[in-house]
């Protein structure tokens, strides 16, 4: 007798079927939302650049896991790469150690120590997640703007 299937009822089984279905049709409507994506992007551009980040570090932090296994950030590099070789385009992988974030696109400046920009953004000078200033030039960017900025630089 199998003890595990003896405690499990019939709307337990509906349930989970249920269940599984829906998170199913979640994971169809992510694949192709990532396969479109990347086909727009392998259409448009000849060179890509992506930051090449340790997914499993990051989410050992704890922060961010939840949002970053959601994400699917591997398979949209592992999407993204076998496109870019098939239409005979270039990915530019930035090492994951390349301070994108942390760099002043404008001056080159490398923000270190308490002055770096974390996910909480930067308390010792009241900053939010969202916004870079240098502490060198005193420009104020958009952070996401500025690690583009920085990225392009790497072409």
């Amino acid at each position: 007798m199998n003890r595990n299937n003896a405690t499990k009822g019939g709307r337990y089984v509906a349930m989970r079927a249920k269940l599984q279905r829906d998170y199913r049709k979640v994971a169809n409507i992510q694949h192709d939302i990532i396969q479109k994506f990347t086909i727009k992007l392998v259409n448009s551009y000849d060179k890509i650049v992506i930051e090449d980040l340790s997914v499993k570090v990051m989410q050992m932090s704890h922060v961010a896991s939840k949002g970053l296994q959601r994400s699917m950030f591997g398979y949209f590099r592992q999407t993204l790469s076998y496109k870019c070789e098939w239409y005979g385009k270039k990915l530019i992988l930035a090492n994951s150690q390349y301070p994108s974030t942390q760099r002043c696109s404008k001056c080159g400046h490398i923000k270190s120590g308490n002055d770096k920009i974390t996910l909480k953004g930067n308390t010792t000078h009241q900053t939010k997640h969202s916004e870079y200033v240098c502490y060198s030039c005193g420009v104020v960017l958009d952070r996401d703007e500025n690690a583009v900025a920085n990225l392009l630089d790497l072409i």
